[in-house]
């Protein structure tokens, strides 16, 4: 991968993944960041959170032009094949590239290159000497994954440039001009757990092979959603095999589809074989129904041994059928763009712990009103089940601009560079710069990147000849600004 061109860009997304860097763990790639712009003598800064802000000088006589600040994120999203034994916190990324050498992959698990691309960027337009560019800052977030908590705990005044170049999308020859704001709905059910029926078995039924992908990239493209698919085996299996519930789980996080879940049920005995049949029923009717779609679909039951406390009938009624309402997937489209998702929700997650079930849930909208009503109708599902219900981590959306100079220089460039425009887009998304210009107001901002399959999935890759692309339509514009 080092011996991939343009070499600087590559040799510092190859360090970035030799660094364990989940969301929530902040110092060693903020560290790492610190002293690379220390090494390259350059003015750095780290702000209270772990934001790490380095500054170049303008090239001879661009000291006057306002300044341009390129921007990314330096968490990554921690997915992994069930199959993969690998620890986010202590193991580096097995990045390679593919056989065809048109992409770089990891061996089963998200690469990062959803941001580290992006910061890799960043990282070779500060040690390159021959690039031309205004005054300079490279202004790296913590833990935008989990909660964009880096840009959102962002001081005013921090930053100095005119314009910011988010480094954060995935599709190249796209620019992306705004994107939707999100919030979190949490449910939380509460009870006592009940001793298991004398003479019942159980079994641990598990779904895994679904796809997953970004919440906001992926969600219009119908792929499964494990904890929904599993929860409609649940209710048929309680409905006519008085299976009982006593543990369950699925995804992982809040901004990607779940790809796994997976329950401790209780049957009567003599209802085994009627189990194991329904299990397989559904795995069949799962790999029609998603024909095309998600066709590595795999839902097994094995024999366990039997857990001495369940959850209550009620109360496990009660979350069946509010999984089963709860909205999962695009809600509405643009009415003026119909391509283009509006507002969408992502079951995202539903863990157990002792008496306690959680269910966390991100809803994404353009505007703002969508956002709040579907949030309060996921709201009322769980609310009427007896759950308590919490909103958290709302961001705004970013609203586009169309007639700014930015834009205008950069599609400008993209024409003199490629022979052909770019694409002007409205991510359904969440990108950093809508917390950012809520902060820096008349700043202009666009968002773009190279090519990047999958991410927030084992499957992620990035296509070697868009990031070569990418990283010259980067110094091009940098020339031009």
């Amino acid at each position: 991968m080092k011996n991939l061109e343009p070499k600087g860009l590559w040799e510092s997304f190859y360090n970035l993944t030799q660094i364990p860097r989940p969301s929530g763990k902040r110092k060693e790639i903020a560290d790492f960041l610190v002293n690379y712009g220390k090494s390259l003598g350059l003015e750095t800064l780290q702000d209270e959170i772990g934001n790490v802000l380095i500054r170049k000088p303008a090239s001879p006589g661009m000291e006057n032009h306002p300044g341009v600040i390129l921007q990314g994120h330096m968490d990554m999203v921690p997915q992994k094949n069930c199959d993969k034994e690998f620890d986010f916190e202590k193991d580096a990324i097995q990045a390679y590239v593919e056989e065809n050498g048109e992409w770089v992959t990891a061996d089963g698990t998200t690469l990062g290159a959803d941001n580290g691309i992006g910061v890799a960027t960043a990282m070779a337009i500060l040690a390159d000497k021959n690039a031309v560019h205004p005054p300079l800052e490279a202004f790296f977030t913590i833990d935008e994954e989990t909660g964009m908590y880096g840009a959102n705990d962002l001081k005013s005044g921090w930053l100095q440039g005119k314009y910011l170049l988010n480094l954060d999308s995935e599709t190249e020859g796209e620019l992306y001009v705004g994107c939707a704001g999100g919030i979190d709905v949490n449910a939380t059910f509460t009870y006592n757990e009940v001793e298991t029926e004398k003479g019942d078995i159980a079994l641990r039924v598990e779904l895994k092979g679904c796809k997953g992908g970004h919440s906001g990239c992926d969600i219009h493209l119908q792929r499964a959603n494990a904890i929904k698919l599993l929860f409609r085996f649940l209710k048929d299996a309680v409905a006519n095999y008085e299976a009982r519930l006593a543990y369950v789980e699925g995804g992982s996080l809040r901004n990607a589809i779940p790809r796994e879940a997976a329950a401790v049920i209780t049957i009567p005995a003599d209802s085994y074989q009627d189990v194991q049949d329904l299990v397989d029923r559904y795995e069949d009717l799962w790999l029609s129904e998603y024909d095309g779609v998600d066709g590595g679909i795999r839902f097994t039951a094995k024999e366990i041994e039997c857990p001495k406390k369940e959850m209550p009938e009620d109360v496990q009624d009660y979350l069946i059928h509010a999984i089963t309402l709860c909205p999962h997937g695009v809600y509405r489209v643009i009415p003026e763009a119909r391509d283009i998702v509006e507002t969408s929700n992502n079951l995202a997650m539903i863990s157990m712990e002792e008496g306690k079930v959680t269910v966390c849930c991100l809803t994404r909208s353009s505007v703002e009103s969508r956002k709040e009503e579907l949030a309060s109708i996921i709201q009322s599902a769980f609310s009427l089940a007896g759950a308590e219900v919490e909103f958290s981590g709302a961001y705004p959306g970013w609203k586009p601009n169309l007639k700014s100079s930015l834009l205008a220089t950069m599609k400008q460039t993209y024409i003199k560079e490629f022979g052909k425009e770019p694409r002007i887009v409205i991510i359904h998304a969440g990108l950093e710069c809508g917390i950012i210009g809520s902060k820096y107001e008349g700043m202009e901002m666009i968002s773009f990147g190279p090519t990047i399959e999958h991410p927030h999935s084992p499957d992620e890759r990035v296509n070697i000849a868009t990031v070569q692309k990418f990283y010259r339509y980067v110094l091009a514009a940098l020339k031009a600004l």
